[in-house]
C-alpha cells in the first residue's frame, strides 16, 4: 500500500523514534544514543541501540534494526499499512485514503470486523434456546455468569451452518468466513461450521480487537478434538498472544500467572487470580514473552503437574533464563482419588481446595531453580553412592550456568545438603564445569574469529553473498552514502551489473533515488524492503568509518576500485567456463581461509 509522501513525511516528524521505542523499551543514554534490552530476543546485557540523529534502531544481538515504522511492524506484528494507521493513530493524525491499496489493510479490517460479528453471534448463541447445552456445561464447571459475559464466552450449537448463515446475511462472503477459519470447506464442496456443540472462547488482543476463537467440547463423548483454535490468519498467529491479557495486565497483582488452559485463566479470574493467561495451544514463545515485558518484570509459571506440563514448564525456564523477569513456578500437588494420586490443573485446584489454599501455593511458590533443582533430585536415588555422584555432576552442571555467584552459592551449598557431600567438593565440582563451559565458548569464539567471511555473512540465506570481496566493499559505498553524500557526484559511480549482491544494489538504488529527491533517510525505507533486509541495512551502517572527509574519500576510491575489479573477474568468467569453475574454487577457499578485502 502506498502513502502520500507528504502525510508520510509528517507521520515520521510526530513519530520521534526514541518516544515510540521507549514505550516498549527501558533505554538509557549514552551521549546522542540510547540503549536497551532488546524486545525480540532474550538478553540480559543491553545489545538494542538506538540513533535518535538517523532515526534508525539495530539489535547486535539478533541484528533486527530499521526505522519507527519497521519497528512498530516487528513489534505489534502488523503489516506496513495497519502500522502507518497505528503510528497516526498515535500521532493524532487522519490517514489519508489511498485508491493503490493492495487489498491487505482491507481484508484485515475486514477480517476483524467478522470475528467481532462473530463473537456477538456466539455469545447470542449462549443465552438462546439454541445455547442451552452449553450453558449447562458451563453450570457444571461452575462458571457464574458474571464472569463468562467478563470474557465474552459463547455457544457454537450443533446446526452444521449456523454461523454461515449469519454472516452471509451480514454482507460477509465465504471466502472472508473461509480466511477467518471460521468455515471450512468439506470434501463435497459445501461449507460448514469450524465450531459445532461447544463453548466459546474469543481471543482477545490487548488493543480490544477480536483475533479469533477458542473452542471446548461440552460432551464427553464427543470424537471431536477437546479444544480447538482458529488456525493462524493475517489477523491471528497463537505465538503472538496470550488468552485473557487484555484483562490480566489491568491486574492490582504483582506479576502475571501463567497458566496452560483457557478454562484455567477464566476460573483463576472467577477466584480473585485476576493476573492470570494462556498461551494458545502452543509452548511460551519468545513473541509472548516480549508482549509480556510490556506489563510487566514478574512471571509465576502454574502449568498442570503431569509429565507434559513439568516439560511445559522446563521449557518456559530455559526461555527465561537469559531475561530479566523474576520467574516463580507454583507447583500444583496431585490429588488423592480413589487411593491413586491424579494429576490437575489450576482449575482442579480451585474447585477441590479453594482459593485461599491456591494462594498459600502461590505465596509460598519459588523460583525457577529451586523447581529445576527439585526436578533433578527427584531423578537419582541419593540414598546410594551411585546416585550421589550422578546427581552431583548433573546439579554442578546446571549451577555453574547461573551467572550471579551469590545465587550460585547458595544452591550449591543446597545440593550439596541433599546429597550428603561436603560443600567444598560440591564447590569444586561446579568450578569443574564452569571451567569447562568458560573453554567451550573460548573455543566457538576464537573459530568464529579465524572465519571472518562467514561471520559477514547475512544472517538469511537468500541474502548471502557469491563474492565476498566485492560485497563487503559494496558495504563500504552503502555506508558512505548514508553518511555523506557529498562523496558522490551528480551520476551513480556503478551500474547494477557491477554489484555481485543483488540485495546491496536494491539498497543503493533506493539510497540513491532519495539523495536525487533530496534527503537521504534510511528509515524512509521502511515498507520498501522486509524486516531483513533493513536490519542487514542498519548492521551495515553501524561498522565504523573513518569521520576524516578525505579519508573517506580515499576510501571511496578503493571500494569502487575493487567492485570494478572484481565484476571485470566475473565478465571474464562468464566467457570462459574453465575460467568461471577456477574461480568459483578460489572464492571458496578464500572464504574458508577468511576473505580479506
Amino acid at each position: 500500500m502506498a502513502f502520500d509522501q507528504r502525510f508520510l513525511d509528517e507521520l515520521a516528524a510526530r513519530s520521534d523514534i526514541v518516544d515510540v521505542v521507549g514505550s516498549y523499551v527501558s533505554l538509557q543514554q549514552r551521549g546522542s544514543d540510547y540503549w536497551g534490552c532488546c524486545p525480540f530476543h532474550s538478553e540480559r546485557t543491553p545489545s538494542f541501540h538506538v540513533r535518535s540523529d538517523q532515526q534508525m534502531y539495530y539489535c547486535f544481538g539478533c541484528k533486527k534494526g530499521g526505522g519507527v515504522v519497521n519497528f512498530v511492524m516487528e513489534i505489534e506484528n502488523l503489516s506496513y499499512p495497519d502500522a502507518i494507521h497505528f503510528l497516526a493513530k498515535r500521532a493524532g493524525m487522519q490517514v489519508p485514503e489511498d485508491t493503490r491499496d493492495d487489498g491487505s489493510a482491507r481484508l484485515r479490517s475486514r477480517l476483524l470486523a467478522l470475528n467481532r460479528d462473530a463473537a456477538h453471534f456466539y455469545y447470542d448463541q449462549l443465552h438462546s434456546s439454541r445455547g442451552e447445552a452449553v450453558m449447562e456445561y458451563m453450570r457444571s464447571r461452575k462458571i457464574t455468569q458474571r464472569n463468562a459475559t467478563n470474557f465474552g464466552l459463547g455457544a457454537a450449537s450443533s446446526e452444521w451452518d449456523g454461523l454461515i448463515t449469519a454472516m452471509l446475511q451480514k454482507g460477509y462472503t465465504q471466502a472472508e468466513l473461509i480466511t477467518a477459519g471460521l468455515a471450512v470447506k468439506g470434501k463435497t464442496g459445501g461449507l460448514y461450521d469450524k465450531f459445532r456443540n461447544r463453548l466459546i472462547f474469543p481471543i482477545v488482543d490487548v488493543r480490544g480487537d477480536v483475533l479469533g476463537f477458542g473452542g471446548r467440547i461440552i460432551d464427553k463423548n464427543d470424537p471431536g478434538a477437546k479444544y480447538m483454535n482458529t488456525p493462524e490468519t493475517v489477523v491471528y498467529s497463537k505465538r503472538r498472544v496470550l488468552y485473557g491479557l487484555n484483562l490480566a495486565r489491568k491486574s492490582k497483582r504483582q506479576g502475571i500467572l501463567l497458566v496452560e488452559g483457557n478454562i484455567d485463566v477464566v476460573m483463576l479470574h472467577q477466584a480473585g487470580f485476576d493476573n492470570a493467561c494462556a498461551s494458545m495451544g502452543t509452548a511460551l514463545t519468545q513473541e509472548q514473552l516480549h508482549l509480556l515485558s510490556r506489563y510487566t518484570k514478574d512471571i509465576i509459571l502454574c502449568y498442570d503437574n503431569d509429565e507434559a506440563g513439568k516439560a511445559a514448564t522446563q521449557k518456559a525456564l530455559t526461555l527465561l533464563r537469559d531475561t530479566d523477569f523474576n520467574v516463580r513456578v507454583l507447583e500444583l500437588p496431585k490429588r488423592l482419588v480413589d487411593g491413586q494420586y491424579v494429576k490437575q490443573d489450576a482449575d482442579d485446584f480451585i474447585k477441590f481446595q479453594g482459593a485461599d489454599a491456591f494462594e498459600n501455593l502461590l505465596s509460598g511458590s519459588g523460583s525457577g531453580m529451586d523447581f529445576r533443582m527439585s526436578q533433578l533430585q527427584e531423578q537419582f536415588d541419593l540414598t546410594t553412592d551411585r546416585g550421589r555422584i550422578d546427581f552431583a555432576a548433573a546439579a554442578a552442571e546446571l549451577l555453574a550456568g547461573i551467572p550471579n555467584a551469590v545465587e550460585r552459592e547458595v544452591y550449591t551449598v543446597r545440593a550439596a545438603e541433599a546429597a550428603g557431600i561436603p560443600a567444598e567438593a560440591f564447590r569444586q565440582e561446579v568450578q569443574r564445569f564452569s571451567t569447562r563451559k568458560a573453554r567451550k565458548e573460548r573455543r566457538e569464539q576464537e573459530r568464529r574469529d579465524l572465519r571472518p567471511a562467514a561471520a559477514a555473512q547475512p544472517r538469511e540465506r537468500s541474502m548471502r553473498y557469491d563474492n565476498m570481496r566485492s560485497a563487503l566493499a559494496e558495504e563500504g559505498v552503502l555506508r558512505l552514502l548514508a553518511l555523506d553524500d557529498t562523496l558522490f557526484g551528480a551520476e551513480p559511480p556503478l551500474t547494477e551489473a557491477e554489484f555481485s549482491s543483488p540485495l546491496l544494489w536494491r539498497l543503493f538504488d533506493a539510497l540513491w533515488q532519495q539523495r536525487q529527491s533530496g534527503a537521504i533517510r534510511v528509515s524512509a525505507l521502511d515498507g520498501l524492503f522486509g524486516s531483513d533486509e533493513l536490519g542487514h541495512l542498519t548492521g551495515i551502517l553501524q561498522k565504523p568509518e573513518s569521520t576524516d572527509h578525505a579519508a573517506r574519500q580515499k576510501a571511496l576510491r578503493d571500494y569502487l576500485d575493487i567492485i570494478r575489479t572484481e565484476a571485470r573477474k566475473r565478465s571474464a568468467a562468464a566467457e570462459d567456463p574453465l575460467t568461471a569453475a577456477m574461480r568459483k574454487v578460489h572464492r571458496n577457499k578464500e572464504d574458508r581461509d577468511g576473505g580479506t578485502m
